[in-house]
């Protein structure tokens, strides 16, 4: 039997597509003439035109691009509307560790079973953008052993499924102008992984919260462990859900190891709180001791349009 899935392009700010085997995660800033603004607005309102122009190549390498859109980007749109929480990273200082908030007008999200069709698409979009836009940071991620970080974890278990994805990933009829948008935050985490090693594999586990092997939750976490600081439950008991897309990177010769944190929210707040409770600390007082081996380098928020949204914004 055919699968018509593989006979048609994956469409631009498909938030919940499945998790891909390679991305680029791409971080702009947006010249202050007027002219690169309307660049730029041209070139993503079409960007279903360059992702098709790559992803026919293979239909089934899968190729999609999200593109996200900061804060004070959005203002200088000057559109009647804003998405209700909409707003900078900003600087979260804890007594031991920070998340540092980093320039951002632009993110495109690229993902693909293949990595040469993300290096394809990021080409033709720095290409096309020219000198309207600077590169303020690119990272080209890829999927690990087992789903597995670099500490050696599976990462992202806990993503929302059915129809539970759409209700935690993407803004829902509350925000009835940007239904279907999502808020992004990005964060690009170095990884101390000579120390990591030097740990047994139980004191890793209390750090996570999970076992290593299984990838089972441990009966009785610590209040400090990454798993309890990052579940975010309300003052009516009900627990908020973020989609991540998290991947490895690095470069063995320059010592370099790292996760790019990636999380999708129909709040942007579920993902801010889950922030605060690592680097400030939760009940306890205490961080995410997770951070004793991971440093926080880059931090910024944008806003994922829905597709029939970001086709108008050249309007």
């Amino acid at each position: 039997m055919t699968d018509y899935a593989d006979r048609v392009p994956i469409e631009p700010q498909s938030i919940v597509t499945p998790l891909s085997r390679a991305a680029v995660f791409l971080v702009l800033t947006i010249d202050s003439a007027a002219r690169s603004l309307a660049r730029v607005l041209d070139v993503i309102s079409d960007l279903g035109g360059l992702t098709r122009a790559v992803g026919f190549r293979d239909l089934q390498g899968r190729l999609s691009c999200n593109v996200g859109i900061g804060s004070d980007a959005w203002d200088r749109l000057q559109r009647p509307q804003r998405p209700a929480q909409l707003r900078r990273f900003a600087e979260i200082r804890g007594p031991v560790h920070t998340a540092p908030a980093t320039p951002g007008d632009l993110l495109f999200h690229i993902r693909a079973e293949r990595p040469d069709m993300c290096f394809d698409l990021e080409r033709l979009l720095l290409q096309t953008l020219g000198d309207c836009v600077s590169v303020q940071d690119e990272v080209q991620g890829f999927r690990f052993f087992d789903s597995r970080d670099l500490l050696g974890f599976v990462d992202g278990t806990e993503n929302p499924t059915g129809s539970a994805l759409g209700r935690s990933a993407l803004i829902q009829s509350d925000d009835a102008a940007f239904e279907g948008g999502s808020y992004i935050v990005v964060q690009k985490y170095l990884h101390q992984l000579d120390r990591w090693q030097a740990l047994d594999t139980g004191s890793q586990e209390a750090i996570v919260g999970r076992t290593k092997l299984e990838n089972v939750e441990l009966e009785d976490p610590a209040e400090e462990s990454h798993k309890s600081l990052t579940t975010i439950v309300d003052e009516h008991g009900v627990e908020h859900d973020i989609l991540r897309d998290n991947m490895p990177f690095g470069r063995p010769a320059h010592g370099e190891y790292g996760t790019y944190f990636i999380g999708y929210a129909r709040n942007l707040w579920v993902i801010e709180r889950m922030l605060h409770n690592m680097f400030v600390g939760g009940k306890t007082g205490h961080h995410d001791r997770i951070l004793d081996f991971s440093t926080a380098t880059t931090g910024s928020t944008f806003f994922a349009p829905s597709n029939s949204l970001l086709k108008t914004l050249a309007g």
